[in-house]
C-alpha cells in the first residue's frame, strides 16, 4: 500500500529548475523503493530586437521612452547590464551577431564558417539543431539574416524577414535643412513595415500567439525564436505611437557631435547606408527626429511584446517557461556625430539584456560582463544538452546563481578598421586607418565624452590595455596586425 511521495527540486549551478526526480513509496513492510526519472525541460521563448541600445528601455534608465512590456519583464526577473555584441566583419553587423548567436562560435571563427552555415545546421551544429535533437519543437519567425535555411533549422518558420524592411530614398538624408521632409513614418505608401498590409512587429506577435495555442496542447517543450525587424530603420510604426514623441520634446544626447572626426578613416563615413539616413553635418533637429522615430518604434515593438508575455501567460505554461529578451546590438542615432552600429562605442556594442524564469531572482541586475550570444549555451544547459566542443560563448546559469563572468574583458572589432578592448572600468580603441588610439574612463566619462589617450599621463594604462587587445586577439584568431600602434 503506497502512503507518500517526496518531491525534489533539481538545481543547476544553484538555479532552480523544477522536477520531480524521485518518487518515494512506503510500504506497509517498511521497505522504501526509490524511481529515477529525468528533469522536466523548460520551455524556451527568445525574444530578439534589431538596432536596440542598452539604454531604450524605461525602468533601465531609457526616461524618455515609454516601454511597460519590457519594463514588468525586467521587474519579474533579472537583467545584464553589461551585455555585448563582439562587432563584425560585415557593414551588416547583425549578420555576425546572428551567425554568432546560432553557431556558437566567437566573430571571426562564426566568419570562418558563414559561408557554410547551411551545412553547419545540416550536420547539427546549429541552435535549433540542438535543441530539436534534445526533443524540444521549434518555432521561428522574423528577421532571420543568416545563410543557414529557416524553414529547414525550424519544426516551424513562418513570415522569415530579410536583414531590413525595403527602404525608399526619400527615407535618407532628411529631414532638410529648412525643417521640411519628403518622408512619413506613418504613411504605408513608402512601404518597409507595412508592406504586406499589417505592422511587420504585429505579424511577429500574430504568429507568436498561434505558436503559443498550438504549444498549449503539444507535451513536447519548445523552443521559440521572435525575431523582430524594429527598431531597425526604416523606423516607421502606427501614427499613434510616432505623436507620442514630437521631436522638439527629444533630448539631444550629451555627446552629440556635428561629425565625427575619425569617421571616413574607420569606415563609417559618408558612403555608409546607416550613416546616410540624416544629413552632413548631423543637426540637432535631425537628431531630434530620428531619436523620436527610433523610440515610436520600439514603443510599437515593446507592446506587441505584450501581447506574447500574455499569451505565454494564457498557455498554462509559464511557470516551466524561461524567457530571453535582448538585442542584435545597438545603435548611435547621433551620439558621437553617428547613426550607425559599426562603431566600438557602448551605444552600439552594448544591449539590453533581461532574463525570466524559474527560479530567476526579480527585480535583480548584473553588472559582470557578457556577450549577448551566451544565451545559446545558457538554453542548452537549461535543456540538459552537453555543451558541444564547437561552441565558445558560456552559460549564464552560473552568473545567475552568483558567480563571476569568465569574460576579464571584452573584445570588440569592425573590418580590419576598428579594435577595441574593455575593462570594467576604462575602454580603449584602435583605428589603424587614422592612425589613432583613444581611452576612455567609464567609471567616470560613461558617455565616452573625452579621450585620454594623448594624455601622458596615461601611457602606461594605453600600453598595458594595447598588450591585452593584441593577447586577445590571438585568442580570437583575429590576423589584424596593430604593431604600428603600440604606444
Amino acid at each position: 500500500m503506497f502512503l507518500s511521495e517526496k518531491m525534489i527540486v533539481m538545481k543547476i549551478n544553484g538555479i532552480q529548475l523544477l522536477a520531480i526526480t524521485l518518487t518515494f513509496g512506503l510500504f506497509l513492510d517498511g521497505s522504501l523503493e526509490a524511481k529515477e526519472s529525468k528533469p522536466e525541460q523548460p520551455n524556451i521563448v527568445f525574444i530578439f530586437a534589431d538596432d536596440q541600445c542598452f539604454n531604450t528601455i524605461n525602468a533601465l534608465g531609457g526616461h524618455e521612452i515609454a516601454t511597460p512590456n519590457l519594463d514588468a519583464l525586467a521587474k519579474r526577473g533579472t537583467t545584464f547590464t553589461h551585455a555585448f555584441n563582439m562587432g563584425s566583419w560585415s557593414g551588416a553587423v547583425c549578420v555576425a551577431s546572428r551567425t554568432m548567436l546560432n553557431s556558437g562560435r566567437f566573430v571571426w571563427n562564426a566568419n570562418a564558417i558563414h559561408g557554410q552555415s547551411e551545412k553547419e545546421r545540416s550536420e547539427g551544429r546549429w541552435w535549433s539543431e540542438h535543441l530539436k535533437s534534445a526533443g524540444y519543437r521549434t518555432y521561428m519567425t522574423g528577421k532571420w539574416h543568416c545563410r543557414a535555411n529557416a524553414e529547414k533549422a525550424f519544426d516551424v518558420a513562418r513570415d522569415i524577414r530579410p536583414g531590413m524592411p525595403k527602404a525608399v530614398e526619400l527615407g535618407y538624408n532628411r529631414p532638410n535643412a529648412d525643417g521640411s521632409d519628403p518622408w512619413s513614418p506613418f504613411d504605408p505608401k513608402f512601404g518597409g513595415f507595412w508592406e504586406g498590409g499589417t505592422h511587420w512587429s504585429e505579424v511577429v506577435a500574430n504568429h507568436a500567439e498561434d505558436f503559443l495555442g498550438q504549444a498549449a496542447t503539444e507535451e513536447s517543450p519548445f523552443f521559440m525564436y521572435l525575431a523582430f525587424n524594429a527598431p531597425h530603420d526604416p523606423r516607421q510604426a502606427p501614427k499613434s505611437y510616432v505623436d507620442q514623441y514630437p521631436a522638439n520634446k527629444i533630448a539631444v544626447p550629451k555627446n552629440f557631435q556635428p561629425l565625427y572626426p575619425f569617421a571616413e578613416a574607420i569606415g563609417c563615413g559618408q558612403g555608409l547606408r546607416d550613416e546616410r539616413l540624416a544629413p552632413f553635418p548631423r543637426t540637432t533637429h535631425a537628431v531630434q527626429v530620428h531619436r523620436g522615430e527610433y523610440y515610436a518604434l520600439i514603443t510599437h515593438m515593446d507592446a506587441q511584446i505584450g501581447r506574447i508575455l500574455r499569451a505565454v501567460e494564457q498557455s498554462g505554461k509559464a511557470d516551466n517557461t524561461w524567457i530571453f529578451f535582448t538585442a542584435d546590438h545597438g545603435l548611435a542615432v547621433g551620439q558621437h556625430g553617428l547613426f550607425g552600429k559599426q562603431n566600438m562605442y557602448e551605444h552600439s556594442v552594448r544591449v539590453p539584456f533581461i532574463v525570466n524564469g524559474p527560479g530567476v531572482a526579480a527585480g535583480k541586475s548584473i553588472s559582470e560582463p557578457i556577450y549577448l550570444q551566451d544565451i545559446m549555451p545558457t538554453s542548452l544547459e537549461l535543456a540538459n544538452c552537453e555543451k558541444p566542443e564547437h561552441v565558445e560563448f558560456n552559460s549564464l546559469l552560473p552568473l545567475l546563481a552568483g558567480q563571476k563572468s569568465p569574460y576579464e574583458s571584452i573584445y570588440g572589432c569592425y573590418l580590419d578598421k576598428q579594435r577595441s578592448i574593455r575593462t570594467r572600468t576604462h575602454k580603449l580603441i584602435v583605428y589603424p586607418g587614422a592612425p589613432q588610439v583613444r581611452l576612455y574612463n567609464l567609471e567616470k566619462d560613461p558617455l565616452e565624452m573625452k579621450d585620454l589617450a594623448q594624455d601622458a599621463s596615461n601611457r602606461p594604462l594605453v600600453r598595458k590595455l594595447f598588450d591585452q587587445l593584441v593577447a586577445i586577439q590571438s585568442e580570437m584568431h583575429d590576423d589584424l596586425d596593430l604593431s604600428m600602434l603600440r604606444p
